[in-house]
């Protein structure tokens, strides 16, 4: 754990996670993708829906858990582009981060950082 400390902190996973208006915590999962190293968003697609298959199957409501979102990002040419995205609440990360690539250090550190938090909301 020292070796994944040294490069990776649990701030990279509080510095992308968001509050909306009534207080509920999400992250994007664009961002997550990137934090946990995922260079093509298609790869990261079948981690997401591994995820979202794990929680249909536990009995959660998938349309609490995982919120898809359009947001217009700028691409190379100027060019405006409607981007699909999701909005991820914390449990659906926990899910997330099990089923990534576990050979990637910052995958483990979410595992790490998700179980506990997750576990201190119940």
């Amino acid at each position: 754990m020292k070796i994944i400390e040294d490069k990776y902190t649990n701030n990279i996973f509080e510095n992308i996670k968001h509050i909306d208006e009534y207080g509920n915590e999400y992250w994007y999962a664009r961002e997550l993708s990137k934090v946990l190293e995922y260079r093509d968003w298609r790869n990261f697609l079948k981690v997401l829906n591994k995820a979202r298959e794990a929680c249909k199957n536990s009995g959660f409501n998938i349309n609490e858990q995982l919120v898809e979102v359009n947001k217009l990002s700028r691409r190379n040419n100027n060019a405006i582009a409607n981007t699909q995205d999701y909005k991820l609440s914390r449990y659906i990360c926990y899910l997330i981060v099990q089923n990534a690539d576990p050979s990637k250090e910052v995958v483990a550190l979410g595992q790490t950082y998700f179980a506990i938090q997750t576990r201190n909301l119940v």
